[in-house]
């Protein structure tokens, strides 16, 4: 996701289009890292939940429930890119790139799929605070990254791929706590076992 992030075309709606005509390869190699990022944080996240189902069960449910959302739509997002590049190279598109963007689907739908996934990450920033089960750093962090959701359109486009950064790092936290949560649950069970 990060390398997704990173590569993705950063400013008005039009330009990922123009990317196709002037750089295809970046353009598939998008698509193919945010499908990737979309299937393996779907398939993370009850691992996620075991670090918050014994505190806070509801609202760990609902933080994974809505970021879930979030990360399956990702999943849509990069067929849509598939879809944008097939459009633009094939013959049937007359007029310019930049109308493309303007349809309300797409545009609700990228509005939807943006929401679920920083509403989900804010969720469990404050999920995971109020547990205690990751460092202190790991919620901060995510939460940082949904702030600058905030004013990311007035900062540089370097600041503006560091706030992916933000999100790669924070989540990485989560693998590792969630990691060594299971390790230590096996190793209980294993010392429990009669010899």
């Amino acid at each position: 996701m990060l390398c997704g992030g990173i590569l993705t075309p950063t400013g008005n709606a039009g330009e990922p289009l123009t990317v196709v005509e002037e750089n295809d390869g970046r353009y598939l190699l998008v698509a193919l890292m945010l499908l990737l990022a979309s299937f393996c944080l779907t398939l993370g996240l009850p691992a996620v939940y075991t670090l918050l189902r014994s505190d806070v069960p509801r609202l760990g449910l609902v933080a994974v429930g809505v970021f879930a959302a979030g990360t399956i739509a990702m999943c849509g997002y990069a067929v849509l890119l598939i879809f944008y590049r097939a459009l633009v190279r094939s013959d049937l598109l007359v007029g310019p790139v930049d109308g493309i963007t303007d349809d309300v689907g797409i545009a609700v739908f990228l509005a939807v799929f943006l929401g679920a996934f920083y509403l989900g990450e804010l969720l469990l920033a404050v999920a995971l605070w109020r547990v205690r089960s990751v460092p202190r750093w790991v919620p901060a962090v995510l939460g940082a990254h949904v702030l600058t959701l905030l004013v990311n359109q007035w900062l540089p486009t370097n600041v503006q791929n560091f706030s992916t950064v933000l999100v790669a790092i924070g989540l990485c936290g989560v693998a590792v706590a969630a990691n060594d949560a299971w390790s230590q649950r096996a190793d209980i069970s294993r010392a429990s076992r009669p010899v």
